[in-house]
């Protein structure tokens, strides 16, 4: 399977939270399985831990890129496709790291590891 991680799934990982779902752990785990965060959950994250909205994340921040490699995860790049697809789905849904998260699964056909029950209205396929 190839996964794209939600913001919460991959810091909730990172953290050993136990509100991660026991299927996301058992997938994200899975070494036969891809595993990406979108470089809009990087700008989410430093985003908000600036903002003050993330405590607790600071070794993180600092160096996303290597806690993404740590975990045997890949990034991903926000492509052209990404932002026009992000910018066109319908709904009222406004959160960009959302949208960007909804358009990278549905164009690249990853699964996204989510506990938001909202992405479910927009055809893409949620794991959680």
């Amino acid at each position: 399977m190839r996964l794209l991680l939600d913001t919460h799934a991959f810091l909730w990982w990172v953290a050993g939270d136990d509100r991660l779902s026991p299927a996301a752990k058992a997938a994200m785990s899975d070494n036969a399985n891809e595993v990406f965060v979108s470089a809009a959950s990087i700008w989410e994250i430093t985003t908000k831990y600036r903002l003050g909205k993330l405590a607790g994340v600071a070794a993180i921040a600092a160096d996303l890129e290597a806690a993404i490699v740590g975990q045997g995860f890949s990034g991903m790049s926000i492509s052209v496709g990404h932002g026009q697809l992000a910018g066109a789905l319908p709904g009222p849904h406004r959160d960009p790291f959302d949208r960007m998260l909804m358009a990278q699964a549905i164009l690249d056909k990853l699964l996204l590891v989510s506990n938001q029950t909202l992405f479910d209205a927009y055809g893409l396929v949620r794991l959680w």
